[in-house]
């Protein structure tokens, strides 16, 4: 129904910012409510922030809390990851994920339908 391009990733120095942004293929971009996680090396895939439907509210892992900020543009078809105050553990692949079904009981933090390749973020030290 959807497919997801994550883009935005690249090299930053520790202290640094860099905005991720999620561009959706969905003609109905407003149903889905949207997530980003991360992967780094020998990790699990681990919840970093969503965002509802409208962008009403807002979830974010304790670690990421003040740091970044979950937003979208549903007459873009776009979200984004604004993340400052990069530390080297922010290192990982992040992605972006769609849950379908506008008005559907939904969990923040897992139960994704679909999901971007990844983008690569590397934080230096």
């Amino acid at each position: 129904q959807v497919q997801l391009v994550e883009s935005g990733g690249g090299l930053v120095q520790a202290g640094g910012s860099l905005r991720l942004s999620c561009a959706a293929s969905a003609r109905t971009f407003s149903h889905y409510a949207m997530g980003w996680f991360r992967q780094a090396p020998g990790k699990e895939r681990e919840f970093q922030a969503a965002i509802s439907w409208s962008g009403g509210s807002t979830y974010y892992a304790d670690s990421v809390k003040g740091r970044f900020i979950i937003s979208r543009d549903n007459a873009k078809n776009t979200v984004y990851l604004q993340m400052n105050s990069l530390q080297p553990e922010d290192t990982a692949v992040y992605y972006c994920a769609a849950f379908y079904g506008y008005s559907s009981s939904w969990s923040p933090e897992r139960d994704y339908h679909y999901w971007g390749q990844g983008t690569q973020v590397t934080v230096s030290s």
